[in-house]
């Protein structure tokens, strides 16, 4: 593959960043902060768009898979996905003065379609187009090195512009103009540019039989276990950043310029990342970022309100290990769809990475279904100028830095003697090839 084939690649990830965190990191705060929703309902309408969620990622999975139009199986879906997503983000960003938790739910359900008949093809299509080992590790640190600049800009334009619209357009809003108007061209370019991968299918597998493979695929099994896990310890500090910094921190001022150091550090672990992984094997150098992120964390809920370079050192180094964090799973998920597609003849990438994304969005809808209602039951008031009670603050800061910790540390025990490694992962490629 060419350095331009996988930039024309790796392009849609910016603005497909923006479809993801702002949706939990963003959107509640300005539902509740600006729009007045109450804290819980937003909480429990974002479980149940994730629900909902959870059953259209199997059903484009398999979809993916099976269909096979002329335009090519990864391409048709993403090039679908196209129009869905950008209607919706710019329905979601840009709300009405008098939008309810019914106007959140559904055009958050709408939005988590077209994420979600994007995200599947398209990471199917990456792990298709690169087959070897260290080329897999490098196309995904590309591609998450894109999400991350995407990620940025969705962090920068909302709090550079600013959340309150009574002076003009809402910052959430400009950011669902652009999503709208750079998805559907960017995208259009990379169809143009980016070839549909070979496909090695050698036989069609029937479900029963298949979710049997699925089920006896171990390296799979562990890791989307420790994907969940890690999944939902990045996710309850996304959901609760911007609070913790408001409200522990008492520095709603620096909620912006945080998040974006945190994420220009996220790219700077990239490279990072595949340097680790070049030296220490994957498995094991996304384990030692996850235990180093432990050990900077665990002293967040301890500062003082104000410790607004303590806590800037801590946002630099744990985004350092974010880039672990996306880089390095990706590449392992390529590598145990090859054990499935040694084993049960077929390559069934969007089945394999409709799990993986229902995990991420399992994780994020049970951060965002649970701290919530978690917060309301210390007494959390998250409406802007609250005067909340030192237990509900003390509450915010365990459960945005300690509940994650552990988490972690659990991924890594399943994760450090991971028995997919270059070796397995090349006897793997020549039984699928010399078929």
């Amino acid at each position: 593959m060419t350095a331009a084939t996988r930039l024309a690649y790796a392009l849609p990830a910016a603005p497909l960043a923006a479809l993801g965190l702002p949706l939990y990191a963003v959107v509640p705060t300005y539902y509740t902060e600006t729009l007045g929703l109450p804290l819980a309902a937003v909480g429990l309408t974002l479980l149940l768009v994730r629900v909902f969620d959870a059953v259209c990622d199997p059903i484009i999975g398999l979809l993916a898979d099976r269909y096979r139009p002329r335009f090519g199986r990864r391409r048709f879906f993403f090039a679908l996905s196209l129009p869905v997503a950008a209607i919706a983000a710019l329905a979601l960003y840009a709300p009405p003065a008098g939008a309810t938790v019914v106007w959140l739910g559904f055009w958050g359900c709408l939005l988590s379609l077209g994420f979600t008949l994007a995200l599947v093809p398209y990471s199917a299509w990456g792990a298709e187009l690169v087959s070897d080992y260290a080329g897999r590790t490098s196309l995904a640190a590309q591609r998450e090195a894109t999400t991350l600049v995407g990620t940025l800009i969705a962090i920068v334009l909302p709090f550079a512009i600013g959340l309150d619209p009574a002076g003009g357009i809402s910052g959430l809003a400009v950011l669902g103009i652009a999503v709208a108007i750079s998805l559907p061209v960017i995208g259009a370019f990379t169809l143009s540019k980016v070839p549909e991968p070979s496909e090695h299918t050698a036989a069609i597998v029937g479900w029963r039989k298949g979710l049997g493979y699925l089920a006896a695929n171990r390296p799979f099994v562990r890791l989307l276990s420790a994907y969940f896990m890690n999944g939902l310890a990045n996710g309850i500090p996304a959901t609760l950043f911007l609070y913790f910094v408001s409200a522990r921190l008492g520095m709603p001022e620096a909620r912006g310029p945080l998040l974006f150091i945190y994420f220009l550090a996220g790219i700077a672990g990239v490279p990072l990342a595949a340097f680790a992984a070049k030296r220490a094997g994957k498995h094991r150098a996304w384990c030692l970022a996850m235990i180093a992120a432990c050990l900077v964390f665990a002293v967040a809920p301890l500062l003082p309100p104000g410790a607004v370079y303590s806590f800037g050192l801590i946002c630099v180094l744990t985004g350092l290990m974010l880039g672990f964090d996306l880089s390095l799973p990706p590449a392992m998920q390529a590598d145990v769809i090859d054990e499935d597609t040694a084993n049960s003849g077929e390559q069934r990438s969007g089945l394999y990475f409709a799990a993986w994304g229902l995990a991420t969005k399992a994780s994020l809808a049970v951060a965002a279904g649970l701290v919530f209602p978690a917060l309301a039951l210390f007494g959390f008031d998250a409406a802007k100028g609250a005067d909340n009670a030192p237990a509900a603050l003390t509450a915010l800061g365990a459960i945005y830095a300690w509940v994650p910790i552990a988490l972690k540390l659990g991924a890594v025990a399943l994760m450090w003697n991971f028995p997919l490694d270059e070796a397995k992962h090349r006897e793997l490629r020549h039984r699928i090839e010399s078929r």
